[in-house]
């Protein structure tokens, strides 16, 4: 995997040369990776669970992570603005624009403080209202996924990266991921009617359009609230990918909306051809 140590670099060329895309990309991943460094330090060493305003839990490693991206990415690319998750229940409301940064820096704070590994980084970043570039690092089983629109999507482990890319349903049925925390079982069961359905496994935070999106998995309705960075940056993947984040009427997720928060949503694999 690509060291902390590239990104002085970057942030040096970024400077001189502004940023395209590949740079952009390259500067979120490195960012994500010292952010799940970060967290895995404050597992090891212990920490408190708080709750947020919302009654959302809240530790250490959420802010501690934060702190490296939003600096990483203020530092590197001051031109596009960040909006980052305990930013936002602190406070501070940057407006979008155009092009901002969505950050949410440990999604599945309560896998992580249940001691699971389903919890991830987000870097997500929003172009003309829809989910552009992204990567999703999952610290604790050393993982990091990456894309930009219209580009292969890839994932990188301590073996490599390779191009990772969303699967047909395969014949047996399809594989559904629910989530472990959020959700109405009656009607995901009343959604999943119909269906020839091979099993349903539940996963926390972002790992589950990770799953869709290298071909293990097949769909994930969700229904209950999310906030558009815990979608931006896994709905980037999963559709650079070839699967598709829509609404419940089959409209694309889009971004910038009032509050920050997402209809219900479906997010599924490569369909087949009508």
């Amino acid at each position: 995997m690509t060291g902390a140590g590239a990104l002085p670099a970057r942030r040096e060329a970024a400077r001189h040369e502004g940023m395209d895309d590949s740079a952009l990309l390259a500067l979120a991943a490195d960012l994500a990776l010292r952010a799940g460094e970060a967290i895995l330090r404050v597992r090891a060493t212990g920490f408190s669970v708080e709750r947020k305003s919302d009654r959302s839990p809240v530790t250490a490693a959420d802010r501690a992570a934060e702190a490296i991206i939003v600096a990483g990415l203020r530092e590197a690319a001051p031109g596009i603005p960040v909006i980052a998750e305990e930013e936002v229940a602190g406070g501070r409301i940057t407006a979008p624009s155009a092009q901002y940064w969505l950050v949410d820096p440990l999604d599945g704070t309560r896998e992580f403080a249940a001691g699971t590994d389903d919890f991830a980084v987000n870097i997500g970043l929003v172009r003309d209202g829809r989910a552009y570039l992204g990567v999703v690092g999952i610290p604790a089983r050393g993982e990091l996924f990456g894309a930009i629109a219209g580009r292969p999507a890839w994932k990188r482990t301590a073996a490599g990266e390779q191009p990772i890319a969303a699967r047909l349903p395969p014949p047996e049925g399809l594989v559904v991921l629910a989530s472990r925390h959020h959700g109405d079982s009656s009607r995901l069961n009343d959604f999943l009617a119909g269906r020839k359905i091979a099993r349903v496994a539940n996963y926390g935070s972002a790992v589950k359009f990770c799953r869709l999106a290298e071909g293990v998995a097949d769909l994930y309705p969700r229904f209950g609230r999310t906030m558009e960075w815990d979608t931006c940056a896994p709905q980037a993947l999963l559709e650079a990918a070839g699967g598709t984040v829509c609404t419940m009427d089959g409209a694309p997720l889009r971004y910038s909306k009032p509050g920050w928060e997402n209809p219900d949503f479906v997010c599924t694999g490569r369909l087949p051809a009508a």
